[in-house]
């Protein structure tokens, strides 16, 4: 979607969550201690923040005012909780929810990947029953069910976003 789409980028996110093997602090996460993400959230230094599946996440203010100060639109990937944060505090936000095809086919991306202990697995796909429930929230719904396919979607979407703000400009 970004290499189809100009002044679109992504904020990176804030975790505790420990770093995975291949992992650039700044580039997938930045990765904070508790200590200094709690102090984050304790000065606002956070648009959204929430704790899933036993670390904390969050977008940081200051990166997404860096990326709107340069003109770009920008994608906030984040889980329920957080976007209702966002939605809260900037109500004209677009929320997109990017769902699985179904639950099963998430339980085995997730199981597949081999990256997470299975109790891990278990805390996300509690958690991702929740999500799923609530995808009515959001503005736009796009199910993942052909990359390709979700993409095209996710980038039209922008696109007419894009042009309603731009009529609403002028």
């Amino acid at each position: 979607m970004l290499e189809r789409l100009d002044r679109v980028s992504v904020a990176t996110s804030a975790t505790t969550r420990a770093m995975r093997a291949g992992e650039t602090d700044g580039v997938e996460y930045r990765f904070l201690t508790r200590e200094d993400f709690a102090a984050g959230i304790d000065r606002g230094g956070f648009l959204e923040h929430a704790e899933y599946a036993g670390n904390l996440y969050g977008t940081l203010r200051s990166e997404v005012a860096r990326r709107l100060s340069d003109g770009d639109s920008v994608i906030l990937e984040i889980e329920l909780n957080g976007a209702r944060m966002v939605r809260a505090s900037a109500p004209d936000a677009l929320a997109v929810f990017i769902a699985p095809p179904s639950f099963e086919e998430l339980e085995s991306r997730l199981r597949g990947r081999g990256t997470d202990a299975a109790e891990d697995i278990d805390r996300r796909l509690s958690v991702a029953r929740t999500e799923l429930a609530a995808r009515e929230e959001f503005d736009v719904v796009i199910v993942n069910d052909d990359v390709e396919r979700a993409t095209k979607t996710l980038v039209q979407v922008m696109e007419d976003r894009t042009s309603a703000m731009v009529k609403a400009d002028t």
